[in-house]
């Protein structure tokens, strides 16, 4: 991390790191960039406990794609250097709080870190609230690609759609009202 952020994050002021890693009185270990930029080298702080990679996909028809998010998850997290000692797969919809293994899993307090591969894998939103509270118990949240691809969002507004749908004109035709607003919504090409 730049010596700017770890300044920040110890309440030391940036001019005096500055000094400190110029004069080699720096608590942490530092180097300084050809660029004349200068890094802390020092590890991120490991959370205690067990690390459990969680999977969800939305439907069973997208088994296989679990199987290779599992796969992505687990070899994303060995290459951080995270052992997974877990892995918690589950096969539902992120919208609605009926997910009873990702509760388990945020209940277990032997769990010191989670691993997802996506955000809207955890949640569809408000993941940095979700993460906010588990750094206060001490615990951690690892997200492997932070970026939303197209797909994920598509998928997620027609989770959105679907259950409001349902609500306003019963399940039975809630799935293919929802494709047909979600066509509407991005254009031409997807009604095709």
């Amino acid at each position: 991390m730049k010596l700017s952020e770890w300044a920040a994050r110890n309440g030391v002021h940036y001019q005096t790191a500055w000094t400190w890693a110029k004069e080699g009185r720096m608590p942490v270990p530092v180097v300084q960039t050809p660029s004349g930029t200068w890094l802390v080298t020092q590890p991120a702080p490991q959370a205690a406990g067990r690390i459990v990679a969680y999977c969800r996909v939305s439907s069973g028809e997208q088994e296989t794609d679990l199987e290779e998010q599992v796969a992505r998850t687990v070899q994303g997290a060995t290459s951080q250097g995270l052992a997974v000692a877990d892995v918690v797969t589950e096969v539902g919809p992120g919208l609605d709080g009926r997910r009873r293994k990702l509760h388990k899993l945020l209940a277990d307090p032997s769990v010191g870190t989670i691993v997802v591969e996506r955000p809207g894998r955890l949640a569809p939103c408000g993941v940095e609230h979700l993460e906010a509270a588990l750094s206060a118990a001490g615990r951690r949240l690892v997200v492997l690609d932070a970026a939303e691809s197209a797909e994920d969002l598509v998928r997620d507004l027609t989770e959105v759609l679907t259950a409001m749908c349902a609500r306003r004109y019963g399940r039975r035709s809630a799935q293919h009202r929802a494709a047909l607003a979600v066509a509407v919504a991005t254009g031409p090409e997807a009604a095709g």
